[in-house]
């Protein structure tokens, strides 16, 4: 183990890394899965005052919001990249690694 930590193993490092560069190559990603966190939150504060509805029917209605905010999010994102490659005329960045 390289790292100084007892508990952070390379594998650890390895996937901060990845989400850091996946976050700067895609940041509406990150917003995506805040949007997806805070309405799993709103929901369970909600789910104290449901009234009558069932918890079937509460939680299908959570997961639609969930899954919708994620979906705009990534909506939004394939905009910007589009907009920003196509209107902007900035080149996109290649995938290609400097060692390949």
């Amino acid at each position: 183990m390289s790292s100084n930590s007892l508990f952070e193993t390379d594998e650890d490092v390895a996937q901060a890394n990845k989400l850091s560069r996946k976050v700067r190559e895609s940041p509406f990603m990150l917003v995506g899965i805040a949007g997806f966190v805070a309405a799993g939150l709103v929901g369970a504060y909600k789910y104290r005052n449901r009234g009558t509805m069932s918890t079937s029917v509460f939680l299908m209605q959570l997961r639609v919001a969930a899954q919708g905010t994620v979906v705009g999010c990534l909506t939004a994102g394939l905009a910007y990249t589009m907009a920003k490659e196509y209107l902007f005329h900035e080149e996109p960045k290649s995938n290609t690694r400097a060692g390949e």
